[in-house]
C-alpha cells in the first residue's frame, strides 16, 4: 500500500498525497450523507478509516491504531441508525438536541480523553508527531461520531471545533488537500447543521389532536 503515501499531483505548490486526497473525498461524501441522514454514512466512514489504516500501517502505528477506533465507532453508528431509523416518517433517523446532561458528559469525556490520550502520545513518541493537537483531534472526532450516531445536532458543532485545529495541523504536516477542501467542509457542516436543527424542531413540535397531518 505504499502508493497511498505517494504523490498524486501538485496543486499551488503543495504536494497532494493519495491517502490524504482519498480520505478527504470520502470524508466529504460522509458529511453529505450524514446531512441526508443516510445509513450509507457509516459504511463510507468505515471505508475512509480503512484507507487511512492501510496508508499508515507499518510506519505510523499510532495513526493506524486511531483508524481502528474510528472504524469501530463507524460500526456502532451503523448499528445505532439501523436500529432507530424507522421511528421517523421518512425512514431515516430523527435529529434531536442533546440534553444538558448529555452535553456535560460529552464535554467531560472530550476533556479527560484529550488529556489521557495526549499523555499516552507523550509517553510513546512514535504514536504521534504532535501529541496535544493530535489527541484533541482524535478524541474530538470520536465524540463527534458518537453524537452523530445518537442523532444529536451537536455533532455538527463538534466537527467544527475539530476542524479549527485539524486543518492548520494538516497543512503544517504536509497534508495540503485537507486545507483545500476546508471551504467545502465548512459549507456542508453549516448546511447540515441548519437542516438537522430545523428537523429537530419539527420533530419536537407537538401535533394537536384533530389537526390536519
Amino acid at each position: 500500500m505504499n502508493w497511498l503515501n505517494s504523490e498524486a499531483f501538485t496543486l499551488f505548490g503543495q504536494h497532494i498525497i493519495w491517502s490524504d486526497m482519498t480520505g478527504n473525498i470520502l470524508g466529504l461524501i460522509t458529511l453529505a450523507l450524514g446531512w441526508r441522514r443516510s445509513l450509507w454514512t457509516w459504511p463510507v466512514q468505515f471505508l475512509s478509516g480503512l484507507v487511512l489504516f492501510a496508508a499508515f500501517y507499518g510506519h505510523l502505528t499510532g495513526s493506524a491504531g486511531k483508524q481502528v477506533v474510528v472504524m469501530a465507532v463507524a460500526l456502532y453508528g451503523w448499528w445505532q441508525w439501523q436500529r432507530t431509523r424507522n421511528r421517523s416518517g421518512d425512514g431515516q433517523i430523527t435529529p434531536r438536541f442533546a440534553t444538558w446532561r448529555e452535553r456535560a458528559a460529552m464535554v467531560a469525556a472530550a476533556g479527560a480523553g484529550t488529556v489521557a490520550v495526549a499523555l499516552l502520545f507523550q509517553a510513546y513518541p512514535s504514536l504521534s508527531w504532535d501529541p496535544w493537537p493530535d489527541a484533541y483531534i482524535f478524541v474530538g472526532t470520536i465524540v463527534a461520531m458518537y453524537a452523530q450516531a445518537k442523532g444529536m445536532v451537536e455533532f455538527w458543532f463538534a466537527w467544527l471545533l475539530v476542524d479549527l485545529v485539524g486543518v492548520p495541523l494538516n497543512f503544517a504536516n504536509g497534508y495540503a488537500f485537507s486545507g483545500f477542501v476546508y471551504v467545502i467542509y465548512g459549507a456542508l457542516v453549516l448546511w447540515g447543521m441548519r437542516d438537522w436543527w430545523l428537523r429537530s424542531r419539527k420533530a419536537a413540535r407537538p401535533t394537536l389532536e384533530g389537526a390536519p397531518a
